[in-house]
């Protein structure tokens, strides 16, 4: 007598079966489907992105040189440098990072630890989820008719920084709730259960687990921050300037000078789009190197973003 295979068996004992595992079959088809078509569109993505930086680079790897990253910006292409650009640059980050990044987390954490859940916080949360979404030329108005003409600051790096830092702020509190979110609810109720209090509780055990979503977080709102040309050209920052700020730090006492957020700037993307703007290759060639700039930079923090939260994450034990 011929044996009757076992899945056979179980099929004509129990109905429904069949029509179970065809259905199985289509679903992984479809898995595979999808899997394809994801690959492909994200492969598009990648290749027109790749293909793009490889022409900046073609067109401007050529003027990578030492003094193209300490000289002043000139009318002879040649000569032209980004010095003014990139100093501009890290002193508007500074500012971005010491106002914005602090208040964000701060916000993020007592939205998600202290504030009470009432109609209030819930309109506050939309708020924020909104503003991360708000086109950077928003801000730009916003801060030129608040921070230079009614505070007074100018066209200042002062005036950068705060509207950068207003920029991020969104996002920073976004990532700074999920990191908080993560952390399970029994960490808080051991902490509470030997006497702990919110603050410890918070402090001690909360914080050092959302580490590593929260640099995250600020690292990637950095990385945008750096990029941005819209609402830096709306407060008045400059297309051309051949001096520096004065420094941070000086030999005289008290050694710290806050002379330099009173200072006129300019940021490595309003100097490339002065130099795109101008006529002839060579001026094309250094906003290349320009944005050659701007892309390792941007790279760059995002590596550092995934390398500190994968290290981070390794020292934690739950």
């Amino acid at each position: 007598m011929a044996s009757i295979s076992p899945s056979i068996a179980v099929e004509a004992a129990v109905p429904g079966v069949a029509e179970i595992r065809a259905n199985v079959v289509r679903r992984r088809r479809w898995d595979i489907v999808f899997a394809v078509v994801g690959f492909l569109a994200t492969s598009v993505g990648v290749v027109t992105l790749l293909a793009l930086f490889v022409d900046l680079v073609m067109d401007g790897y050529h003027r990578l040189t030492p003094d193209f990253f300490l000289s002043f910006p000139s009318r002879r292409a040649a000569e032209a440098g980004i010095l003014s650009a990139w100093v501009g640059t890290c002193l508007v980050m500074m500012v971005t990072a010491a106002i914005g990044v602090p208040l964000a987390v701060s916000a993020g954490i007592y939205l998600e630890e202290y504030a009470p859940r009432n109609w209030v916080t819930t309109l506050i949360e939309i708020n924020v989820s909104n503003l991360a979404a708000v086109p950077s030329i928003v801000y730009g108005l916003l801060a030129l008719g608040l921070f230079v003409y009614a505070l007074g600051f100018g066209q200042s790096i002062l005036s950068a920084g705060l509207t950068l830092a207003l920029m991020i702020m969104p996002v920073v509190v976004v990532a700074t709730r999920e990191a908080v979110r993560a952390v399970p609810h029994t960490i808080r109720e051991a902490a509470y259960a030997v006497g702990a209090t919110r603050w410890q509780a918070t402090r001690d055990h909360v914080l050092p687990y959302s580490i590593p979503g929260i640099a995250t977080g600020v690292i990637i709102g950095l990385a945008r921050a750096i990029g941005e040309t819209a609402p830096l050209i709306t407060i008045g920052a400059l297309t051309f300037i051949a001096y520096l700020p004065d420094p941070p730090i000086s030999t005289k006492p008290p050694f710290v000078s806050f002379d330099w957020l009173w200072s006129g700037f300019t940021v490595l993307p309003i100097q490339m789009f002065n130099w795109v703007s101008r006529p002839g290759t060579a001026f094309h060639a250094n906003a290349a190197a320009a944005g050659i700039v701007i892309v390792v930079l941007t790279l760059a923090m995002n590596g550092f973003a995934i390398y500190l939260r994968y290290r981070l994450r390794k020292r934690i034990t739950w």
